[in-house]
Formats: structure tokens, sequence, C-alpha cells
């Protein structure tokens, strides 16, 4: 019974570590082809959001009697709209969505300061007003970069985020690969 178990997470830390190199390389690809990953990212978020409008007329539809009808359907309509427009339109909503991207760094990087000054007298604070001036000059570069930036950045930080997902994949697996051989060693 022991080996079995023992078998079956092998094959889970296997499967893991396969995943995880697979990531990595999706990431180096990403950043490789900033182009291609930020018009990829942008196709897959207007098929979420046309998805998303379908699921939301079908629950409107389904709840009609409870109320809210015409507004579900609205904003089902919206989400469905707003999705086709970025499908049919991507490099409009390429720029579109860096420069939301932007915005939202930079309200970000704000609400941070605004939260760091208030933590101030707590040990820790600085790490919190740290984050926000990186986030705030984050934000201030995608912005002032505007619209130059638009068709490489999302690509590139989709990239980074798939890549770093990959290496924190790999490292894990073969943390809990060495942990399994402690294990396995200890009860032999």
């Amino acid at each position: 019974m022991t080996t079995n178990v023992s078998g079956d997470v092998k094959k889970n830390i296997n499967g893991s570590l396969v995943t995880g190199v697979l990531l990595i390389v999706l990431g180096i690809i990403a950043i490789a082809l900033p182009a291609v990953s930020t018009i990829f990212a942008e196709t897959w978020f207007a098929l979420i959001l046309i998805s998303s409008g379908f699921t939301k007329l079908v629950y409107a539809t389904q709840t009609r009697e409870q109320g809210g009808f015409v507004w579900k359907l609205l904003l089902s309509g919206l989400y469905i709209a707003t999705g086709i427009m970025l499908f049919v339109y991507p490099l409009n909503g390429i720029l579109t969505l860096t420069l939301l991207l932007g915005s939202f760094l930079l309200t970000e990087g704000v609400f941070e300061l605004i939260l760091a000054f208030r933590l101030r007298p707590q040990q820790n604070w600085t790490w919190v007003l740290g984050d926000g001036i990186i986030t705030l000059i984050l934000g201030a570069m995608i912005w002032f970069q505007w619209p130059f930036n638009a068709p490489w950045l999302i690509g590139t930080l989709v990239g980074v985020s798939v890549l770093f997902t990959g290496i924190s994949r790999v490292g894990l697996s073969f943390n809990a690969r060495s942990a399994l051989n402690q294990s396995e060693a200890t009860s032999a």
C-alpha cells in the first residue's frame, strides 16, 4: 500500500515538474515574441468576455421572474459587445487594455502609498511604501510610453508571469521530490 501511494505521489511530482518546464518554455516564447503573445492575451480576454456575456444572458432568461431582467440583459449585452469589439478590432483592444493597465497601476500605487502612511506606526510599513512607489512608477511608465509600448507590454508581462509560475512550479516539484526521498529513506 505504501509503495502504491509513493508511486502516485512520484507521478504527481513528475507531472508537476513537466508542467513547470512547459510553463518556463511558454514564458520564454511569450517574452521572445511579445507582439504575438499580446495579441493572444487580448484575444483570450475577448473570448472570456463573450463567453461570460452569453452565460449572463442564460442566467438572465432563467431568472427573469426574479426582477432586474432588463438590467441583466443590458449587462450581458455589454459583455458580449465588448468582447466582440476586442475580437474584431484587436489592435484597438490592445491600446485600450494597455491604457487600462497603466491606469490600474497608477491607482493601485496611490492607494498603496496611502496605506503605507496609514501603517507607518507598524514595524514593516516600508515594504508597503516600496510596493506603492514601484507600482506607481510602473503605471507612470506605461502611461508616458503609451501607445508605443502597447504592442509588446501585455505579452511581455504575461510571459514574465508564466515564466515565474513555471520556475516556482519546478522549484516546488524538486522540493517535494526531495522531501519524498527523505521520507522514504527514514522509513526504510
